[in-house]
């Protein structure tokens, strides 16, 4: 589609956090990164892990689920273990919780400060009075929305702790974009979702959302297409400025 894009015109517009509002995807890859690079040294694991890896394993998930998937493309199966395990310990949680600590740290250290394009867009729906929701896989979620100074900005979160709570299966499975819906009682069909990860395109689309509008930070504007997206963007700000790029 070509045709400039009004997101006020829905009902409701979900966004997911990492890679959309804020640039915490880098700090996430980079955290991935590390942690890989170091396992895979440590248990002579290969090939060595990528960027692709994160496109396709790993963004969008929940922390465990992409330890797993990650483990699982090489051949290697460890113990689950529980959420409560030391980062030292050579379990799934233990290795996700590893990965946390790299990505606290550095969150921590540099703080994070949303998009600006992303911003004006907030500023546009909240001037419409279009409710907004954000619905990220990671545990992370408020502590970042408080850095990047607009929690205040949302009055639904679900995040990775809420899905562990209620028991939501991880993107691509909708669950966690329809929960968020239907905590601001709005029908998906009449509300837009803007996401950047391929696990999350397939989740809003499986959804059945009215507009699934993704923003292309890298994983490719095709794959995002394929993945189920209605429209592709390198940045929200092109929302404010010039349309989008089409299928």
């Amino acid at each position: 589609m070509t045709d400039r894009i009004d997101l006020t015109a829905y009902d409701a517009v979900l966004f997911d956090l990492d890679g959309v509002l804020t640039p915490t995807a880098e700090v996430h890859m980079h955290a991935w990164q590390s942690l890989f690079d170091e396992l895979f040294a440590s248990w002579n694991v290969g090939p060595a892990y990528t960027a692709r890896d994160y496109y396709e394993y790993v963004d969008g998930k929940k922390r465990y689920d992409g330890v797993a998937a990650v483990l699982r493309s090489r051949s290697v199966e460890v113990r689950w273990g529980d959420p409560s395990d030391p980062p030292e310990a050579d379990t799934v949680c233990g290795i996700g919780n590893r990965k946390n600590a790299y990505f606290e740290a550095a969150l921590r250290a540099d703080g994070i400060a949303p998009y600006p394009g992303s911003l004006r867009v907030l500023d546009l729906l909240r001037a419409a009075g279009t409710p907004v929701a954000v619905v990220s896989s990671s545990k992370n979620a408020e502590e970042v929305l408080r850095t990047a100074g607009i929690r205040d900005r949302f009055g639904v979160v679900v995040d990775g702790a809420v899905a562990e709570r209620e028991g939501l299966a991880s993107k691509p499975a909708p669950d966690m974009f329809v929960t968020a819906a239907r905590m601001l009682q709005v029908e998906p069909a009449r509300a837009a979702a803007v996401e950047d990860a391929l696990s999350g395109v397939r989740s809003a689309a499986a959804g059945g959302f009215g507009l699934v509008l993704a923003v292309d930070r890298g994983v490719g504007a095709e794959a995002l297409w394929a993945a189920g997206a209605d429209a592709v963007v390198g940045d929200l700000a092109e929302l404010v400025e010039t349309g989008p790029r089409g299928s």
